[in-house]
């Protein structure tokens, strides 16, 4: 009898789902960080408990709203599925995910079209189920109107302390908050004003920056300027400023006569007087009135923008150096060397011709992305194909670069110089 042998196909193992988790808490308080760590643990275990299941990782944000799209760990997590790297998230509920109606339905479509599925603990719901859609824009609805409610919430609160003449905002330069009300800072104080008494001597936004850096104190024009407006320091409160345009963007608004304000008079103890402060709102106008003419668009140029300095990152700009004299000549220097000088940045300033003659070895501005200037006599040329280009270029003495009709020149003023001095020049 002859035995045919069969050989036993191999048993195919199942291909397990590749699980991620998201979490999110969105409070100040301390409790949060607890709260956190402890989803995180939760869903780590949940997932790795279930033998179908490839446990991926859990995507964790903190103290940040729900309502707003910038979340790091969120984004992450949806380049992670784009990438083809995770098949199911599973998340609190609906609220965790995010507050508002759109972003949830946006989020869970681009899901279901890589076919990721969300599974909702909270409301028992998978996206990707046939029921998923009305469900959640039934339950995400629900969610916005949770947020509306508390942000509303909070602009009460908000307001209510506005109008007993409590501060909301944080410290700023010259006080600390003990309670609601400002407390001087003896030290910082004196530095307030300073700025006020170099304000109303003459100086400018700029030199008072530059004073302040050589102080050891980074504060940037804009600062100062706000700083000189800012009616607290005369010991008053202009209470609601600004104001969230809505609890989804919650971008913030200048309030312009749009909401009530308040003022209120003697609400702490003052850095400078009322006079000191009238006066230099008296200056701010009057320098207002006399250099705010129109002024002409801004000037560009073919390297305007492009480029960086490599010692500080900022960017280069077009200066004539001995502007008037026959000794003219175009270069580029970096922005903070150029305000602070070498103190800040130890850049060096490119020549026009150089840069140009540079750009043409290595095909041409049509080429280049974006040129940085990682060191003295060094270019690097990012081109748009993304490769990098690093050039070395050499300035050429001043002797070099004149002319004949410049060198007789020179040598006849000598000559003047030894007559009048009645120096022998025949040998």
């Amino acid at each position: 009898m002859q035995i045919s042998k069969i050989e036993a196909l191999p048993k195919e193992v199942p291909k397990r789902l590749r699980v991620a988790a998201y979490a999110r808490v969105s409070s100040d308080k301390d409790a949060m960080f607890q709260s956190l760590s402890s989803q995180i643990s939760y869903y780590s275990d949940l997932i790795q408990s279930n033998p179908e299941w490839e446990f991926v990782e859990v995507f964790a944000d903190y103290a940040l709203t729900g309502t707003r799209d910038t979340r790091p760990e969120f984004q992450r997590m949806l380049a992670e599925c784009k990438a083809g790297n995770i098949s199911k998230i599973i998340t609190k509920s609906i609220s965790r995910l995010a507050r508002n109606t759109v972003t949830v339905l946006e989020s869970v479509q681009a899901l279901r079209e890589l076919g990721v599925d969300i599974f909702f603990e909270k409301e028992n719901i998978n996206s990707i189920s046939p029921e998923g859609d009305l469900m959640l824009t039934i339950l995400s609805s629900y969610a916005q109107e949770e947020s509306r409610s508390v942000s509303e919430n909070c602009i009460w609160r908000i307001r209510k302390q506005f109008a007993e003449g409590k501060p909301t905002g944080g410290n700023l330069l010259g006080y600390r908050q003990e309670n609601s009300v400002f407390i001087i800072i003896p030290e910082e104080a004196e530095l307030v004003k300073q700025i006020f008494e170099d304000y109303l001597s003459g100086m400018g936004f700029t030199a008072i920056e530059k004073k302040l850096r050589g102080q050891g104190v980074k504060f940037t024009k804009s600062a100062i300027s706000k700083l000189i407006r800012n009616e607290k320091y005369q010991g008053d409160m202009r209470l609601q400023k600004t104001f969230s345009l809505d609890h989804i963007s919650k971008k913030k608004m200048v309030n312009r006569g749009e909401k009530q304000q308040f003022y209120v008079h003697h609400s702490h103890e003052a850095i400078i007087s009322k006079e000191m402060f009238a006066e230099a709102q008296a200056e701010i106008k009057r320098r207002a009135e006399h250099f705010n003419a129109k002024p002409e668009p801004p000037k560009t140029y073919p390297f305007t923008g492009m480029i960086r300095c490599g010692i500080c990152g900022a960017n280069y700009r077009r200066k004539h150096t001995a502007a008037g004299t026959k000794y003219n000549k175009v270069v580029w220097i970096c922005g903070t060397f150029n305000t602070y000088g070498r103190s800040e940045c130890e850049s060096q300033q490119i020549p026009e011709n150089i840069l140009e003659a540079k750009v043409a070895e290595v095909g041409g501005l049509d080429m280049i992305a974006e040129i940085l200037v990682p060191g003295h006599n060094r270019l690097t040329f990012v081109l748009k194909d993304g490769s990098h280009r690093d050039v070395a270029w050499e300035n050429p003495s001043r002797s070099k670069s004149w002319t004949p009709e410049m060198k007789e020149s020179a040598r006849q003023r000598q000559l003047d110089r030894n007559k009048a001095e009645g120096v022998n020049t025949d040998g």
